[in-house]
């Protein structure tokens, strides 16, 4: 019914169509028309019957694949069991194996396990040796024989094992040389240049007088940044210029671990450094009461000198403290004792400022350093509170800084007040002997005048 229906629409679908049609072209003819729409029903009747030909084929097709995969579904599930039963007697025999083996070894194993525990820690003692620079590539050996020893049951062969006693003894051997050799040096300025290297022992490796840093992550050899001091600089010339006689020479007994914190060791610029603004600000101040100082210290001795010849010569001269003062008598002749005693005390008091200059800025200075060194600790404790409140305290390397601060300013706080002090004191101490040289002879001049009155 519905196929009908179908037809009916398309003749109805194709009458309208032809209709208009006609009225475009009225040559059109109706059979052929009628025609093609048989011809058209016809090939879909074919169309639709291949297609069911094709979909009772692909379900016998699929049917089978079905069947197929169930038998090998089966075959496996079959494989599976005999594998599982044939793994879990496998282990049996190796659990037999393995304990008849242990039996056997006895005390082998225990040998075997001190072999590769000596290997491991050889291994490491000779990746850090500074021998290694001149004998390289001693503990992969080791290493190797340490690894295949502990992933696998394979043992170690009678070769292996005085392969290892051979290295121990080697290492042994060379500890109580001293060996000259080449290699490649890199020197301070990065460059890298074949030198001719002396190694003392286990303990030192030295060319052209300068002490080298054995790296065994990379296998290098370098200069020391920073040497240590002349004194064993010096005993490395007289170590490179003997000929087997014995000489005194400086070592690091560590292997080399002393002389690499001498890199990381401040020296004094940057110790300085580390007080910040307020180090520098103590220094300057220092330096200003060091030269006043100085300078004052250099006025009082040519003042001295010519008070002490003045004390010797009788005809007062006025290019000294003591000559103006003795003048006075001579230029007050008729003054009685009580008005030359006045005169005399005037020219002793316009001596002072000339005998005290510069020690009321120096006795400052030296108050006012250790406070600016108490600042610059308050300052410095200041900076680590503020690292410890942003980044906590685990590492201590963040603290450092602050720490160096609060530290370093004291220090230089006090390196420049006790010096200070002390120069005050000095200098005090002589102006005040040179007023009292002034006074006594003041006296004496008043004494004199009392007994010609």
């Amino acid at each position: 019914m519905k196929k009908f229906v179908k037809v009916i629409s398309t003749l109805f679908v194709a009458s309208v169509l032809s209709g208009g049609a006609m009225a475009q072209n009225k040559n059109l003819d109706l059979d052929a028309l009628l025609k093609q729409l048989e011809e058209g029903k016809f090939a879909q009747n074919q169309q639709n019957q291949q297609r069911e030909q094709q979909f009772r084929a692909q379900v016998a097709e699929q049917d089978r694949m079905i069947r197929e995969a169930q038998q090998t579904r089966a075959n496996e599930e079959a494989k599976s069991e005999r594998l599982e039963t044939s793994f879990e007697e496998n282990e049996f025999k190796i659990a037999d194996l393995q304990g008849a083996l242990d039996k056997r070894l006895g005390s082998l194993k225990e040998l075997f396990g001190v072999l590769q525990q000596v290997s491991g820690d050889t291994k490491n003692k000779f990746q850090n040796s500074v021998i290694s620079a001149e004998i390289p590539g001693r503990g992969e050996f080791l290493d190797n024989l340490a690894q295949s020893m502990g992933k696998s049951s394979k043992l170690a062969s009678i070769e292996e094992i005085e392969r290892v006693w051979f290295e121990i003894q080697r290492e042994m051997t060379q500890a109580g040389k001293v060996t000259n050799f080449s290699t490649e040096v890199v020197e301070a300025d990065g460059s890298k240049v074949t030198k001719d290297v002396t190694r003392v022992g286990p303990f030192a490796l030295v060319a052209d007088g300068k002490y080298l840093d054995f790296n065994p992550a990379t296998g290098t050899v370098a200069e020391l940044i920073r040497q240590p001091a002349d004194r064993y600089k010096t005993s490395i010339n007289e170590l490179e210029a003997s000929s087997g006689e014995f000489v005194k020479f400086g070592l690091d007994p560590t292997g080399g671990s002393i002389l690499g914190l001498l890199v990381q060791a401040p020296n004094l610029k940057e110790r300085v450094e580390q007080g910040g603004l307020v180090g520098y600000i103590i220094l300057g101040v220092g330096a200003v009461g060091f030269l006043l100082a100085i300078i004052q210290l250099i006025n009082l001795s040519l003042i001295q000198m010519k008070v002490n010849a003045q004390q010797k010569s009788t005809t007062p001269k006025a290019d000294n403290p003591l000559g103006r003062v003795l003048l006075v008598k001579d230029k007050y002749p008729e003054a009685d004792v009580e008005a030359l005693e006045l005169h005399l005390t005037e020219a002793i008091l316009g001596e002072l400022p000339k005998l005290s200059r510069f020690l009321t800025i120096v006795k400052i200075i030296s108050v006012v350093a250790p406070l600016m060194g108490l600042l610059g600790t308050v300052t410095g404790m200041i900076n680590t509170f503020q690292a410890i409140t942003l980044f906590g305290t685990g590492d201590p390397k963040l603290m450092a800084g602050g720490i160096s601060q609060a530290l370093v300013t004291t220090v230089l706080g006090l390196v420049v007040a006790i010096p200070t002090t002390l120069l005050y004191a000095f200098l005090n101490t002589r102006s005040k002997g040179i007023v009292a040289v002034l006074q006594e002879q003041s006296s004496g001049v008043i004494a004199e005048r009392a007994e010609r009155g």
